[in-house]
């Protein structure tokens, strides 16, 4: 069995990359997808901890499939207001899309 520590680091790595990718970046869509990477990186984790302290039961299992469901949501809803800002502005990027005023 892979100790708990791997998976750690693992999702210690996702999540700082995200970080960087939000912090970095000014295009929307990048940092969308750097919000879903550290989604994911609290996937990893909630799933690791579940499975080495009660490898029976499915409570973080259950929790990652939530987060997945809402972070869906999330990205279907960010997505329909990017391109309604890109098709508005014929930009993307976050700095020049300054006030959500038409």
């Amino acid at each position: 069995m892979i100790p708990l520590q791997h998976f750690l680091v693992l999702s210690g790595v996702l999540f700082s990359l995200g970080i960087y990718g939000v912090l970095a970046r000014r295009h929307a869509v990048l940092i969308l997808m750097s919000v879903e990477l550290m989604l994911q990186a609290v996937n990893i984790n909630m799933i690791a901890f579940a499975v080495y302290f009660d490898p029976e039961a499915f409570v973080g299992l259950i929790f990652a499939i939530f987060i997945i469901t809402i972070a869906a949501a999330e990205v279907g809803l960010a997505l329909a207001i990017v391109l309604r800002i890109f098709r508005n502005r014929a930009t993307a990027n976050v700095d020049e899309v300054n006030i959500m005023k038409w």
